[in-house]
């Protein structure tokens, strides 16, 4: 007797085969037909028991997500809906569920929201919407490591805990071992940071980056896959407090190069997807299919789930300028008629995702990448142009989302960083390793940061950041 997973199973053809299989039951119909799952698939394995050979007592326990074990003979189906079904001669409850209390949980047949499950987030995996999403997640984690490690980069853990703060923007979380009842105090009633842990101020990091640009440095080019954090009190779709974030950083390696770089990764990771996930992701496109009709139609994508991955994957991505950029939404119709919520007026403004969108889905009608932006809407790491008003960034927008990619040929002249750190107040001293790295052998850096849930939001296609990770963090909500 073989042991196998359904997903083995239903792709078999050892027909009169012995196996023995373990899973939830997602039905039991007629006191005849189980229906099995044990997470390796999105399909059921048809069980078919014979009710008068077992005993009815036995029977009775065979219920919405009751775990089971069965042993029988893969044979063809009789019916149409599947191709193969297990000959049920043995079967065992591993663990009961109350059909009563089931009742009250998102494991009963009722189709509920999506607010609903995130309310039972520990539940809310053994549902095809969220099973779908967490083997597209796992397998994307796998295409991210398989691309770096194919092109000779190296894997680098940066600190969670972190002095510095990567993006300037101040809204970290603290990290702290003391007395937040009775801390020690300075002379001037502030709270004495050297007496803690640490023997200084630290914080959970919003990004590996800069520690990932001294490991460039020596190993040429890493990159980065762990959590990152924000106390950003915003409680959005786009939003989480607790996410994770590539960043890979290459040494001798300018912005042309970096989005030649983002470029390749992300069709390498969809096209793995595409070939790897097909079941998962022939669910997902069915579910977008009707998430979108419920919308009104003004804020429709046009195209499918399975569409918009192939319209990133087989298209060369646009490279435009923000100068370009702008003018081409300054003269647009939305512009003109003030159809854009952010109407914009002049050089110099922030994109928001309506104008991205825009740019992807109606002017170019391609994935886009922009480059050269306003030095003020932009961090301080980003190499100078020469018309000192425009940095070496870029961003990536794709359909349905806007940007899904930021990154920057970094600022490799210890000079003109000193000068950008003291217009932005940046403490010297809390950056002073990361100054020494332009003094030892400095040269020509670059690198981007994806942010992996909005990834996985893209290739699964719902609509709410909070549905792709398994237990979100947002502001007022840390359960589970």
């Amino acid at each position: 007797m073989i042991q196998a997973k359904i997903a083995e199973i239903l792709d078999s053809n050892q027909f009169l085969q012995e196996f023995e299989v373990n899973g939830w039951v997602r039905s039991f119909r007629s006191n005849r037909f189980i229906a099995l799952n044990d997470g390796s698939t999105i399909n059921n394995l048809q069980c078919v028991i014979d009710f008068e050979n077992f005993d009815q007592d036995e029977l009775k326990r065979i219920t919405v997500g009751s775990a089971i074990s069965v042993k029988g003979t893969l044979v063809e189906s009789q019916g149409n809906q599947q191709r193969v079904e297990i000959e049920v001669k043995e079967f065992k409850i591993l663990g009961d569920a109350n059909p009563e209390e089931v009742k009250l949980t998102i494991l009963s047949p009722k189709r509920h929201s999506l607010e609903k499950l995130r309310q039972q987030a520990h539940l809310r995996v053994r549902t095809n919407t969220f099973g779908a999403i967490m083997r597209v997640r796992s397998k994307l984690s796998f295409a991210v490591h398989s691309y770096f490690q194919q092109n000779n980069f190296h894997y680098v853990n940066t600190p969670i805990i972190t002095g510095s703060d990567a993006e300037g923007a101040g809204e970290m979380f603290r990290v702290s071992a003391l007395d937040m009842e009775n801390p020690p105090k300075k002379e001037d009633g502030s709270i004495d940071f050297s007496e803690d842990f640490f023997g200084k101020e630290t914080n959970l990091t919003v990004s590996g980056q800069l520690e990932g640009e001294a490991y460039a440095m020596g190993l040429g080019q890493i990159y980065t896959f762990g959590p990152t954090f924000r106390a950003e009190n915003s409680n959005t779709s786009r939003h989480l407090a607790e996410f994770w974030m590539i960043e890979p950083e290459v040494a001798f390696c300018d912005l042309d190069g970096n989005m030649d770089l983002a470029e390749d990764f992300i069709k390498y990771v969809l096209k793995y997807i595409l070939e790897n996930c097909q079941d998962d992701l022939e669910f997902l496109d069915k579910r977008f299919k009707t998430e979108e009709e419920s919308k009104p139609k003004a804020e429709r994508t046009g195209m499918g789930l399975l569409e918009k991955l192939h319209f990133v994957l087989d298209n060369n991505f646009k490279r435009v300028s923000y100068t370009e950029a702008i003018e081409i939404l300054k003269n647009c119709k939305p512009n003109k008629k003030k159809k854009f919520n952010y109407i914009i007026e002049e050089w110099g403004a922030d994109l928001q995702s309506e104008h991205e969108r825009y740019l992807v889905e109606k002017h170019f009608k391609c994935p886009v990448i922009l480059f050269d932006y306003p030095a003020n809407i932009k961090a301080f790491y980003m190499r100078l142009n020469e018309d000192g008003k425009t940095v070496r960034a870029m961003d990536i927008l794709f359909p349905g989302i806007g940007e899904i990619v930021g990154g920057s040929q970094r600022e490799e002249r210890l000079d003109i960083l000193r000068g950008k750190m003291k217009e932005l107040d940046i403490d010297e001293k809390e950056l002073w390793w990361y100054l020494d790295t332009r003094k030892f052998g400095t040269c020509v850096h670059s690198g981007f940061g994806l942010g992996f849930e909005r990834l996985v939001q893209f290739v699964t296609g719902m609509g709410n950041i909070r549905d792709v990770i398994p237990f979100p963090r947002t502001p007022q909500n840390a359960e589970f």
